[in-house]
């Protein structure tokens, strides 16, 4: 991940929080929770590998995106930094936590699986079949609907689905189903809020109370009236909780 797309917001000595965005779309997936946060807030937000503007570097597995964070904290935060990550990237976020509480002295998984699916086989068979089906716009936007992207970040949501290779898609999904919770997770001693969407797969809620479970002083949060899409579907909410919660 040497050439992946970075973008920054606020002063450099402002508190850091790294934006690790869902798979399939990209960081600019944020956006409308930031249009909801306060100053003070020095936000690092990369496309992740294999996506949108770092389309050009394959996504290849977890751990190879996890060290590749690690190198772009080094460089670009000054202190421990709060990790908010959905879906894929709440995997992300926790597996950075888990492994280097040095960085990390906060994490905020949004929707995170921590279970592995049923017969991830068929499952990556079938996606692999129909992956170039998300470079047809009608396509893409039936797959933008599912995930609750609004109308003005479509544009957006279209130009990253056409430039997700096939590649990428079966790394990026086949890490995403096969998740565990992970070594280290359980002896992360920074804060940790897990929030879930009340109207998400019975997988993912489940999967927040073992990440709870596993962490004890961790907050476990259902958000109600949100599926798998609690940063787009309620983004004013969730910008005023992640202030409260980093107690900005």
């Amino acid at each position: 991940m040497t050439n992946v797309y970075v973008k920054t917001f606020g002063r450099e000595n402002d508190r850091p929080v790294l934006l690790l965005h869902g798979g399939g779309v990209a960081g600019w997936m944020w956006e409308p929770v930031r249009a909801h946060l306060d100053a003070g807030l020095r936000l690092i937000v990369p496309d992740l590998p294999g996506h949108d503007h770092s389309a050009d570097e394959p996504y290849r597995s977890h751990d190879e995106t996890v060290a590749a964070l690690e190198s772009l904290l080094q460089k670009e935060a000054t202190a421990p930094v709060a990790v908010v990550g959905f879906s894929l990237g709440a995997q992300l976020a926790v597996l950075l936590a888990a492994r280097r509480p040095d960085l990390v002295d906060r994490v905020a998984p949004i929707s995170a699986q921590a279970s592995p699916s049923a017969a991830p086989g068929p499952t990556l068979a079938l996606l692999g079949a129909t992956a170039g089906l998300a470079k047809y716009a009608w396509f893409a936007r039936l797959q933008a609907k599912e995930l609750f992207v609004p109308h003005e970040l479509l544009d957006d949501y279209l130009r990253t689905s056409s430039t997700v290779s096939r590649p990428t898609l079966l790394a990026a999904v086949g890490e995403n189903i096969r998740f565990t919770v992970p070594a280290g997770w359980s002896d992360f001693t920074g804060g940790a809020l897990l929030l879930a969407g009340a109207e998400e797969r019975a997988l993912v809620k489940k999967s927040a109370r073992s990440l709870h479970g596993a962490l004890p002083h961790s907050t476990l949060e259902i958000v109600q009236g949100c599926g798998h899409g609690i940063p787009l579907q309620s983004p004013a909410w969730l910008a005023n909780r992640l202030h409260t919660w980093l107690g900005a």
